[in-house]
């Protein structure tokens, strides 16, 4: 699947700037292409830099206090969170590799990610996060196996 798609992960809540998510990652794949924002979502996965604009798209407003020298996990976390909205074949490795995170709402993200785009291959991975010491990760975890043993991954 490629393109800028909808998440049924919940309930999408309006941020402080006005805008959920979905519609400033959306916008920003009108802007640069969607294969531009899933490139920047990768290099943010991997720890390497990204364009001030595209944190901004992702992150809202709080990027601010990231790129003044916050919790750089949030750059991860929210690039993990910009491809259920963006999506390539690309991201697939990054996404494998941030479900081993340290942080994390960035393994939590991954999880959701992976059920999201169906990659089979994480399977294993998820189904040992349903034994992370978060709980939060624990039920993405459950979620996500679930999908894709349906799905036949």
């Amino acid at each position: 699947m490629r393109g800028c798609l909808v998440s049924h992960w919940g309930m999408p809540s309006r941020s402080v700037w006005g805008l959920t998510p979905r519609q400033s990652i959306e916008m920003e794949c009108t802007r640069r292409g969607t294969a531009g924002v899933v490139a920047g979502c990768v290099e943010l996965l991997s720890r390497r830099d990204a364009d001030d604009a595209l944190i901004f798209a992702i992150g809202g407003p709080a990027a601010r206090g990231v790129l003044g020298g916050g919790q750089q996990y949030w750059l991860r976390v929210w690039a993990a969170r910009a491809l259920l909205y963006a999506w390539d074949e690309r991201a697939r490795r990054a996404v494998l590799d941030a479900l081993a995170d340290e942080a994390w709402r960035v393994r939590e993200m991954a999880a959701k990610v992976a059920a999201r785009r169906l990659l089979g291959e994480a399977l294993a991975a998820v189904a040992e996060l349903r034994h992370d010491p978060v709980a939060r990760v624990r039920r993405a975890a459950e979620r996500a196996t679930v999908i894709l043993t349906a799905a036949g991954a």
